[in-house]
């Protein structure tokens, strides 16, 4: 069968995809081999992007083919209950891909998915199983050993078969159908039935948001693969039943007074025996407890004390509030505003002045984060970042006070949504939020005796006040960084869809912000999110469809089309996009910084104009990493934040 020419990376596995695309390295012209063998009673039909798909494999048969080692994004799952006609058009009943036999991306079916990428990081091949709103046919992914090989590398799997406690509804040759059509709209993906599958299967990337490295597996470069579908391995096997025959006496004790020799008086004193030793078991038990119990509230008390002690030692935090003044200014906590990676916001009002409180969710969730936006925060002051007023950090309870900006969060402006009733933005709000930004980036970046990389630069982080002043928040995973240090080494953090190529070398600078900008920027002026499964496969991410649009002189296709203010600025929307695409450059040094960023958003310098049109990395190499690093922290660990 011939391969099919390379698709562009899948949306529905976007984040996920988008990592192994940026480990990618370039690669000799070498080849692995792929072998895939249906051990299933029934005919599956493996797909295989970007290769293709569509070949028939009866039980007890095999599939092998070659992959070319710079293979990028590359797909493997069944599907079953598939009818085709002579032209090759047809349906499957699982793992679907819109009834073509050569399949350009994945299906639309719940599916176990295995994914790889070959001479990835460290020049080795990365592969994962994916496991989607459900679960269709058990797999393995095992590398094959070569003999004398030093280095060993063990496989993934999902061999889990869930056929049997599949819904009557939903059931499918090879395990169940999707879940949607049956399961309300709003529990797909976390629904009765998805939760059952996740557990059976705890080496799968249950969505495609988790990219933790927990759940992907390396092997040596040129390591070949089999991928077994239906494997004989079964990790549901149930323990044996109990037999319902009792047990036979052993032949030293008959039943009966007369063949025991027990006399009453000796039964007596032996239940009194065994009533001691219960007695006594069931004591040493509840010591043992109480004593665990004792020694973790001890243990936390003490946290808690070092704790209170160190955020004491804080410089210039303003006002230190108890839990009960803020229980009282918030009503009990009784109007949320809204929830942020770390905790929730409460609505209060201190004297004439009405505040937000930010509260953890539970006792020692975010100390770290906590503590960074306090003392960060503390030390900060500018029209364009939320101003912090005080904070609480009594016993287990740790909150923040800050001003209360009215209009909420920039996603509630920006974001055409059915619940969402508010009017398009005008032209001018726009650029009023977006100088804003600019603004308090450019004051962290370079105004502060450190620079301070926020690192979480989003929409969901925008605040708007009166007249759509827009500010800055939420300070929890920032980082400070020495004016001496060209850049940093530190672990993971922010959100899917806003990290900057070079976080996966862990070596950042405070350009990761500009980034993050720059997509802001697009979605502000498109009206839309990043990352939206709810449009079209070929439109669902943002910036690769922005690439699509400027080669092709199409970048008017962008323009919000609810706002017909927009329209009218046509052309000077199409300018703050190529402010934007200028921001989004791969190579951070090729970014502008935020200084020179506000000027152009003042008029008074001009936009980059010779600007590289690729917005997603494919080479490690062009990230524009420096060598004057120092290290915060162990690299390549991750600490993403999640929506509002």
């Amino acid at each position: 069968m011939a391969a099919a020419a390379t698709s562009p990376l899948t949306p529905h596995h976007l984040p996920l995809l988008l990592l192994c695309v940026l480990l990618l390295l370039p690669a000799a012209d070498a080849q692995t081999t792929l072998k895939i063998t249906n051990r299933c009673p029934y005919t599956v039909w493996p797909a295989a992007t970007p290769v293709g798909g569509g070949m028939r494999l009866d039980p007890r048969t095999t599939w092998t083919f070659d992959v070319p080692d710079n293979t990028k994004g590359w797909q493997v799952w069944a599907r079953t209950g598939c009818s085709f006609d002579i032209k090759d058009k047809g349906s499957c009943q699982t793992g679907d891909c819109d009834g073509v036999l050569a399949c350009k991306g994945p299906g639309k079916q719940p599916f176990t998915l295995a994914g790889f990428v070959l001479n990835g990081f460290e020049h080795k091949s990365l592969f994962y199983i994916s496991l989607e709103n459900g679960l269709n046919i058990p797999m393995e992914f095992l590398p094959v050993r070569v003999e004398g090989e030093k280095e060993r590398c063990r496989g993934a799997r999902c061999v889990a078969d869930i056929t049997s406690q599949c819904p009557s509804e939903l059931r499918v040759p090879g395990g169940c159908n999707n879940t949607c059509p049956v399961v309300s709209q709003l529990l797909c993906g976390h629904g009765k039935y998805s939760w059952l599958f996740v557990r059976k299967c705890p080496e799968a990337i249950i969505d495609s948001s988790d990219i933790a490295t927990v759940n992907t597996f390396r092997c040596p470069r040129r390591t070949n693969y089999q991928i077994n579908f239906c494997p004989s391995i079964n990790l549901t096997t149930s323990p044996p039943l109990l037999s319902s025959k009792p047990p036979s006496p052993p032949d030293s004790i008959a039943i009966g007074p007369a063949r025991t020799g027990f006399s009453p008086r000796k039964l007596g004193s032996v239940a009194l025996i065994a009533l001691a030793g219960s007695l006594v078991s069931f004591i040493l038990v509840a010591a043992f407890i109480l004593f665990v119990v004792h020694r973790t509230r001890t243990r936390r008390h003490h946290e808690m004390e070092e704790e209170e002690v160190e955020f004491g030692k804080l410089q210039r935090t303003p006002m230190r509030f108890t839990f009960q003044q803020l229980e009282v200014v918030t009503e009990q906590f009784k109007d949320k505003l809204g929830e942020g990676g770390f905790g929730s916001v409460f609505k209060g009002r201190l004297g004439e002045e009405r505040i937000a409180v930010k509260r953890l969710d539970r006792a020692g969730q975010g100390k770290r984060e906590f503590l960074a936006e306090v003392q960060t925060t503390g030390i900060i002051h500018h029209i364009n970042l939320v101003r912090l007023f005080g904070l609480c950090a009594e016993k287990s309870h740790r909150l923040v006070v800050y001003e209360y900006m009215p209009k909420g969060s920039l996603d509630n402006w920006i974001y055409c949504r059915h619940e969402n009733t508010a009017p398009p933005l005008e032209w001018r709000a726009r650029c009023k939020i977006i100088m804003n930004i600019a603004k308090g980036l450019s004051y962290l970046h370079e105004d502060c005796m450190q620079r301070i990389a926020h690192l979480d630069v989003k929409p969901q982080n925008i605040l708007i006040g009166d007249d759509f002043n827009a500010k800055i928040s939420d300070f929890g995973l920032c980082k400070l960084i020495d004016r001496d240090m060209s850049q940093v080494v530190t672990r993971m953090r922010g959100t899917p869809g806003y990290l900057a190529p070079e976080w996966l070398t862990s070596h950042i600078t405070e350009k990761v912000d500009v980034y993050s900008f720059g997509v802001v920027v697009m979605e502000i002026v498109s009206g839309r999110k990043n990352l939206d499964t709810c449009r079209s496969e070929e439109s669902i991410h943002l910036i690769t469809l922005l690439e699509e649009k400027v080669k092709n002189g199409h970048l008017v296709d962008l323009i919000d089309k609810n706002s017909k203010d927009m329209q009218a600025h046509e052309q000077d929307v199409i300018q703050m996009m190529k402010l934007a695409m200028w921001c989004l450059q791969i190579d951070c040094k090729r970014r502008p910084k935020m200084s020179e960023v506000v000027k152009v958003l003042e008029g008074t310098m001009d936009a980059e104009s010779k600007l590289d049109h690729n917005f997603v990395a494919t080479n490690q190499a062009n990230f524009g990493i420096a060598a004057n690093v120092t290290s915060l922290a162990a690299p390549l660990a991750s600490h993403l934040s999640g929506p509002r």
